[in-house]
């Protein structure tokens, strides 16, 4: 195992607290993202590249915020095989590591193309917060043996305060959509009240039912009818 001194840091908790109140910082969940990979890299022991593997609604799994194209070619093998390191840290709830990739064999179809790409050390971890899988953080290195256990237990620890930052991120965002659509349906109302003499309980209907019959969602018809407004 090599040393890499320049990841090391004389305080650990206290880089890791000033690491914790930077990610809760990020404006907004494309920027949480972004910080959360290059801190990674920047802090923990041998990792040399970085994505996030989110996991979406319907359980699909998509790769976000890598730091270079190869670490989206290796994650696109990932899908596909439907076998490596991050898929089993999402669906068996641990980290995994993998000290030479050439030489794998938990994942043979996965470790050999992830090796064409130059990777050897591959570490993932579980993105969580109480039961909520939110997708797997993804270290990669071109070094063999590169994640020792050490570092695997520090990296557990970023883990955390990644996930925590990233549910506070998108927990923010679906508030902010949502007050959006509020107002938007707001205002499509008093739209329709005023043009067709009706209370806001028949506005509102008016527009649950459009929303059916197009089968658009309720917010979207309501932003249709604020846009063009001038036009009916």
């Amino acid at each position: 195992m090599q040393d890499h001194p320049d990841h090391l840091d004389p305080n650990p908790g206290a880089a890791l607290s000033s690491i914790a109140r930077t990610l809760q910082a990020e404006p907004d969940v494309d920027s949480t993202l972004a910080a959360i990979v290059k801190a990674a890299v920047d802090h923990v022991d041998g990792a040399e590249q970085a994505g996030i593997s989110l996991v979406e609604r319907g359980r699909a799994i998509r790769t976000v915020a890598p730091t270079d194209d190869a670490v989206t070619a290796i994650d696109e093998v990932q899908y596909r095989t439907g076998q490596s390191p991050c898929l089993d840290a999402i669906a068996e709830h641990q980290v995994f590591s993998t000290g030479d990739l050439a030489a794998e064999d938990r994942w043979p179809a996965f470790a050999r193309a992830a090796a064409g790409f130059g990777v050897r050390s591959m570490l993932s971890y579980r993105l969580f917060v109480t039961e909520n899988t939110l997708g797997a953080l993804n270290l990669y290195s071109r070094t063999r043996d590169a994640f020792s256990r050490q570092t695997q237990e520090d990296g557990r620890l970023f883990a955390t305060h990644a996930a925590i930052a990233l549910v506070g991120a998108q927990t923010e965002a679906q508030l902010t959509a949502a007050i959006e659509s509020r107002d938007v349906i707001g205002m499509a109302k008093g739209i329709l009240m005023q043009r067709h003499d009706v209370d806001a309980v028949a506005a509102f209907r008016m527009l649950v039912e459009s929303s059916q019959h197009s089968n658009m969602k309720l917010h979207q018809v309501a932003a249709w009818l604020v846009d063009h407004r001038q036009d009916l």
